[in-house]
């Protein structure tokens, strides 16, 4: 029995895989992926700063838009990966020139990069994925190979941009023959280029909107794709780890809150609650995305600071009762510590602080990751 020839290029005739329709969908997903990056890369310096990179405490709710862009990218970058992937894929079939040339090797490093490119996008934005959902099916570190693999998918994008250049810049813009509307024929489907952008534009938008609520209030009652509803849970807010998680039970009689400076300072809770009492009207912004905003109130840490007469512009480690975890200590870095929005905050939403919310005291800075406003705080070392 002969079996059948292995599919060719010449096997998907349809003008919806013509390089043009290819750049077009390679344009958006361009966007999404620059994007994503961008406001990725700024998570990651927020969490890992280097020491030649100033990150300012204003505004308040930046990190809220750059981590939900960031989200929100990733979320609409699949549709799109998906898309381009198949108006290109017949290209996979065609056999590349032999003998070995010059155009051999091109199309060989084509390729690779193809399937580093791919493989990479999809691994990223699938672990992605799952970290909005705060599953871990896997050893690994997720942040750091988050990290990782962002720039693997960039160097394999710049090889890929590289060896494409001239087909990319042939197919730019439209032709004098493709802007007349019965010059190329129509898809089997009956489906024309003009309806396939139109398909995948709002394909690419449905899945933006359904998920943006998590960050974009007005988009709440809509967001039947995002993972998180950001005013559920205890005082109107989430809980990514609560108490239990942490082995934090609570506090007895024989509780301080200390701070390690030049002049130790001690105090009782009571002790605290009577100290100036400041407000900051500060939104919870988490890394998988969703965000809230919520009323704060307790003594500003530059306040506390000034008291153990600290220096000007120091730094401030974070000390949390919580006994293992990534972010069991954070570090305020010395424009935070200054804000006066950065609070040791002991009341949320005018209630006592939950146990779950960081009971008896928790650090709330504007635009700072979730992770970094440490629960469960009861020493502050000046560094």
């Amino acid at each position: 029995m002969k079996l059948p020839a292995p599919p060719s290029e010449k096997s998907f005739a349809s003008p919806l895989h013509h390089p043009r329709v290819a750049t077009v969908v390679g344009r958006w997903l361009g966007v999404a992926v620059v994007v994503c990056l961008l406001t990725g890369l700024y998570s990651h310096f927020q969490q890992d700063t280097p020491g030649w990179l100033h990150i300012p405490s204003r505004p308040a709710s930046l990190y809220r838009v750059t981590q939900g862009l960031h989200v929100l990218s990733g979320t609409i970058a699949v549709p799109l990966l998906l898309a381009k992937l198949w108006t290109v894929y017949p290209k996979l079939f065609a056999k590349p020139p032999w003998p070995p040339s010059r155009q051999a090797l091109a199309t060989i490093v084509e390729r690779l990069s193809i399937l580093v490119l791919v493989s990479a996008l999809a691994l990223e934005l699938f672990i992605g994925f799952l970290n909005t959902l705060q599953w871990y099916p896997w050893p690994f570190p997720f942040r750091q190979t988050h990290y990782a693999l962002a720039w693997i998918i960039i160097g394999a994008l710049l090889v890929h941009l590289a060896v494409k250049l001239p087909l990319i810049r042939a197919h730019w813009r439209r032709t004098s023959v493709e802007r007349k509307p019965d010059s190329l024929p129509p898809a089997i489907t009956g489906l024309t280029r003009r309806g396939l952008f139109r398909t995948i534009a709002g394909a690419a938008a449905l899945v933006g909107i359904t998920s943006a609520g998590q960050s974009v209030t007005a988009l709440g009652p809509i967001a039947v794709l995002a993972p998180r509803k950001p005013n559920v849970g205890p005082q109107g807010l989430p809980v990514n780890r609560t108490a239990e998680a942490a082995g934090v039970t609570g506090i007895d009689a024989n509780w301080r809150f200390t701070v390690m400076a030049p002049r130790p300072l001690t105090y009782t809770l009571d002790e605290l609650r009577q100290l100036p009492q400041s407000r900051s009207d500060v939104p919870i912004a988490c890394v998988e995305g969703w965000s809230q905003a919520a009323r704060w109130e307790g003594v500003r840490i530059r306040d506390l600071l000034a008291l153990a007469g600290a220096p000007t512009n120091s730094r401030v480690r974070v000390v949390s009762m919580e006994k293992a975890g990534f972010y069991a200590t954070s570090e305020l870095p010395a424009e935070f510590a200054a804000d006066p929005l950065t609070l040791l905050a002991l009341r949320l939403n005018g209630d006592e602080l939950a146990l779950d919310h960081g009971f008896p005291a928790r650090i709330i800075a504007p635009n700072r990751p979730g992770v970094l406003q440490t629960k469960w705080v009861h020493r502050l070392e000046v560094i």
